[in-house]
């Protein structure tokens, strides 16, 4: 093998892991903002429907700009809607959490906690990242994920610390959505390349954060910290629950019943 076709493979496989690290983050946001619409509509109050609903937005607008920096890195043509319009369900690479049903607003707001705060350290990291179109986009994010997470805080004080009904219903939501916080921590070859690069944090390294401020939240709701003892996992390497399917069941009908369809 040549020097030059050394440099060349070399420079494929950062491109596809860049690509994949990118997958990884933007599928996070969309199929998140994908579950949160399902709310408008259907909020408990007019102000809350509206909320959830940018929100989702918010989600889909980070996906967006990841999956475009995404075709453009992997350098094949792709656009943001292929990546997400065209991918099958083995394809997709977030973690289990995001996919979960909405179930009832408790639900929700346990599990937009949870992932809120993640983001907030994750995309804080990102800011610092050699990519600088990621960094740029980390910036433009942070600013969104901080408010998320102020916004699903204040609703699980005041959950938990409300009537015996909202804090059974708040607590039973973290108690249920527990077994998938280990995935959002889990590193692999990947996020080693990643991290040595300088393009991404370890994601151990944002657990410390992560639990000060779920413990500051929980205690102040009077909630308990639950623990799970069978956590899930898999999400990245494309194993998921029986839940994404339908997801993407609604998200792609109309691309994939008029294929190449222009509005």
């Amino acid at each position: 093998m040549t020097t030059e076709t050394q440099q060349i493979d070399a420079q494929q496989i950062d491109r596809a892991d860049l690509v994949e690290y990118l997958l990884r983050l933007g599928d996070n946001s969309m199929i998140l903002g994908q579950r949160l619409c399902e709310w408008c509509g259907h909020g408990p109050v007019l102000e809350e429907d509206i909320a959830l609903s940018n929100v989702a937005l918010d989600l889909i607008g980070q996906a967006r700009l990841i999956y475009t920096h995404a075709g453009e890195v992997e350098g094949k043509g792709q656009t943001e809607d292929d990546i997400a319009f065209l991918r099958d369900v083995f394809d997709w690479k977030n973690v289990h959490l995001v996919e979960q049903p909405n179930g009832d607003f408790a639900d929700t707001m346990a599990r937009q906690f949870m992932i809120d705060c993640y983001n907030v350290e994750l995309f804080s990291a990102l800011t610092k990242s050699t990519d600088d179109q990621l960094a740029a986009i980390a910036a433009k994010t942070l600013k969104e994920v901080t408010y998320h997470r102020r916004h699903s805080g204040e609703w699980v004080i005041r959950l938990g610390d409300g009537t015996d009904e909202s804090h059974r219903r708040i607590q039973a939501a973290f108690d249920r959505h527990w077994i998938f916080v280990e995935e959002l921590f889990e590193s692999d070859d990947l996020d080693a390349r990643i991290t040595a690069a300088g393009i991404g944090p370890d994601p151990k390294s944002l657990r410390p954060a992560w639990d000060s401020m779920m413990d500051r939240v929980l205690s102040e709701a009077t909630l308990t910290r639950p623990t799970a003892d069978f956590p899930r996992s898999g999400g990245r390497k494309g194993e998921h629950s029986e839940y994404l399917g339908y997801i993407l069941a609604d998200m792609q009908f109309m691309q994939r019943a008029y294929p190449g369809m222009d509005w």
